[in-house]
C-alpha cells in the first residue's frame, strides 16, 4: 500500500511546472496582433466612410445645425425630437414609407419565387431566361427611374399607346394622380428588386435535395403539398434572410422614387429619407434631418434584432 499511495507522489515532485500556460498566452496574443494588422487596410475605410459619418450623424441630431457660414451650432438635447413628435408631415411620409417597403417586399418576394420555381424546372433555354432575369439588377436605380418615367409619361408613354390601341382610357397620367401615383411607383419599384430576390431564392431552391421530393412523391404527394412541405421548409432561411433584407433596403429607398416623382404628386410618395432630405438641403434644417435619420437607424435596428433572431432560431432548429 506504501509503494502505490507513494509512487504518484513521487511522480508529481518529479514534474516541473512549464511554461506552458504562458506561452500559450503570448502566442494567442501574438495571432490577435497579426489579425488586426491583416484587418486594418479593411478596417480603416469603413471606419472612415461608415462609422464615423454614422457617428456624426447621431451626434448632429442633438444640435440645433442650421444651412449658413456664420450658424453657431450648439447642443440643445431631445428638441429636435420632441419637435418630431409633433410633425404629422414626417409621420405621414413615415406612414407612405411603411406601406411602400411592406407592398414592394411583399411582392417582389411572390414574383420573385414564382420565377425562381420557373427557372428551376428543367426547360430548353434556361441560362438566357436567368441571364435576362438578372437584367433590372444591372441598371442602376436613377436610370431605372429614367427609363420608367419615358415608358408612363402621359402624352407618348408606350403604356398609354398600348391602352388607346385596345380601345381603354389612355390619358393617364401614371406618376402625377394622386390615386395611382403610389401604386404606380410600387410596380416599378417591384420590378427593379426583383432579380436579387429570384437569384437568391433560385440558389435556395437548387439547395433543396432532389431526393426528397422524390420520396414525397413516392409517398402520393401531389405538386402543391410537395411545394408545402419540402420546398417551403427548406427555403425558409433563405426566406427569412432575402426578406428581411428586402424590407431594409426597400424602406430606405430614395434614388429611385426621387427621380420617379420626387415625392409627388402632394406628398403622395414621400418617403421618409425623401422626407429627410428635403429637410436638410431643401430648408436647411441639418440638426432636425439627422434626427429623423437617427429615427430610421432605431427602426432599421429593430428589423436587425428581429433579423438575427429568426436566423438563430433556424439554425437551432
Amino acid at each position: 500500500m506504501t509503494a502505490v499511495t507513494e509512487a504518484p507522489l513521487a511522480d508529481t515532485a518529479q514534474r516541473k511546472p512549464g511554461p506552458q500556460r504562458p506561452k500559450r498566452s503570448r502566442q494567442r496574443r501574438a495571432q490577435a496582433r497579426e489579425t488586426w494588422l491583416l484587418l486594418l487596410p479593411a478596417l480603416i475605410p469603413v471606419a472612415l466612410l461608415s462609422v464615423y459619418p454614422l457617428v456624426q450623424g447621431i451626434a448632429l441630431g442633438f444640435t440645433n445645425a442650421q444651412a449658413g457660414l456664420n450658424q453657431v451650432v450648439s447642443f440643445n438635447g431631445l428638441q429636435n425630437y420632441v419637435d418630431l413628435l409633433g410633425n404629422s408631415l414626417f409621420w405621414s411620409s413615415f406612414r407612405i414609407g411603411a406601406v411602400w417597403a411592406i407592398s414592394v417586399t411583399l411582392l417582389q418576394f411572390l414574383a420573385a419565387l414564382g420565377l425562381a420555381l420557373l427557372l428551376n424546372l428543367k426547360l430548353r433555354g434556361r441560362w438566357l431566361a436567368r441571364t435576362l432575369a438578372l437584367v433590372p439588377w444591372a441598371i442602376p436605380p436613377v436610370t431605372i427611374a429614367i427609363m420608367w418615367r419615358l415608358i408612363l409619361n402621359p402624352d407618348y408613354g408606350p403604356v398609354n399607346q398600348i391602352l388607346g390601341f385596345l380601345g381603354l382610357p389612355s390619358d393617364i397620367n401614371w406618376l402625377g394622380s394622386f390615386a395611382i401615383a403610389l401604386p404606380t411607383v410600387i410596380v416599378v419599384g417591384v420590378w427593379s428588386g426583383m432579380p436579387q430576390t429570384t437569384i437568391t431564392l433560385l440558389a435556395g431552391l437548387q439547395n433543396i435535395s432532389g431526393e426528397l421530393h422524390e420520396a414525397a412523391e413516392i409517398d402520393g404527394a401531389g405538386t402543391w403539398q410537395r411545394f408545402l412541405h419540402v420546398t417551403l421548409p427548406g427555403l425558409q432561411p433563405v426566406i427569412i434572410a432575402i426578406t428581411t433584407l428586402d424590407l431594409i433596403w426597400n424602406f430606405n429607398s430614395f434614388a429611385l422614387v426621387y427621380v420617379l416623382t420626387a415625392g409627388g404628386p402632394g406628398g403622395q410618395t414621400m418617403l421618409p429619407m425623401l422626407f429627410a432630405y428635403n429637410e436638410a438641403f431643401r430648408y436647411g434644417d441639418f440638426g432636425s434631418a439627422a434626427a429623423m435619420g437617427n429615427v430610421m437607424v432605431v427602426i432599421i435596428s429593430v428589423f436587425l434584432v428581429l433579423y438575427l433572431r429568426a436566423q438563430a432560431r433556424a439554425k437551432r432548429a
